[in-house]
């Protein structure tokens, strides 16, 4: 008898510390929004590298699917428009029910242009301000019911200030920012175990950031150090690091010194 109960005291332990053999560790599980190129695409490869099983959505189901054959198994793809809003919203709720659960989101759709044409401009404000708002909100409530969660924004350096280039980004990735703080002290205040992280990156090799070639890091680069926030929880990031000391000048800088440089 004594052995009876000590086999079973030893098989929870194992179990516990994932030790039998062919049982495997918890998985966490992510959804990277806008994830079929750029940062989101590098963070959905780096997250399924480090065990997460990954929902990814984007526009365009052909890069989607690459993107699923690419990283194997335990990802899980949802075509999607955050720039309808509503629409977007089922689908990741669909999204979340097929994966049977969601640990982390990471909202990485994005668009960006310079120009002052009001469509173009409303384009921004439907993807960056609108979308984004709607895929947090559904992880919200999602996160608030399940008492834990990760909430993760890629934001942007020109979030910071209002660069005369490009001034509806600049605005939009300031929601995305001023939006993520003031999320998490609502959960802080709630009591709520639910983790928010302000990534905000400078210039990223990618469709979006090919403008310039200054300080451009790999998308690979900036999915690694996002991912490395992610796993420490931190409030904050600038991608990559030495981006720091940009924007610690972007914030010092008398306006008249600023738009002389940027």
């Amino acid at each position: 008898m004594y052995r009876k109960y000590l086999f079973y005291s030893l098989f929870f332990i194992l179990h516990a510390f994932s030790l039998i053999p062919g049982e495997s560790n918890y998985s966490k599980k992510a959804i990277i929004i806008g994830s079929s190129s750029g940062i989101g695409e590098a963070v959905a490869k780096e997250l399924s590298k480090r065990g997460y099983i990954i929902g990814i959505t984007g526009r365009r189901k052909n890069l989607l699917e690459d993107l699923q054959k690419n990283i194997g198994s335990n990802v899980f793809i949802k075509v999607m428009d955050i720039s309808k809003p509503e629409l977007a919203q089922k689908d990741l709720i669909n999204l979340i029910g097929e994966l049977e659960g969601l640990d982390l989101i990471v909202v990485s759709s994005g668009t960006g242009n310079l120009d002052l044409d009001w469509q173009k401009q409303k384009e921004i404000i439907d993807v960056n301000v609108l979308g984004f708002t709607a895929m947090v909100n559904v992880a919200t409530q999602y996160f608030l019911n399940q008492n834990k969660g990760h909430i993760v924004g890629i934001s942007s350096i020109a979030a910071l200030r209002g660069f005369a280039d490009a001034p509806i980004y600049s605005a939009s990735k300031a929601f995305v920012s001023s939006y993520l703080q003031g999320l998490r002290e609502k959960f802080k205040r709630l009591n709520k175990n639910i983790h928010v992280t302000d990534i905000q990156p400078g210039f990223v090799d990618t469709q979006m950031g090919k403008s310039s070639d200054f300080w451009k890091a790999s998308p690979e680069k900036a999915a690694t150090q996002i991912c490395d926030t992610i796993e420490q929880k931190r409030n904050h990031a600038y991608v990559t690091k030495r981006w720091r000391l940009i924007a610690w000048l972007i914030k010092l800088l008398p306006d008249y010194l600023f738009y002389k440089i940027f």
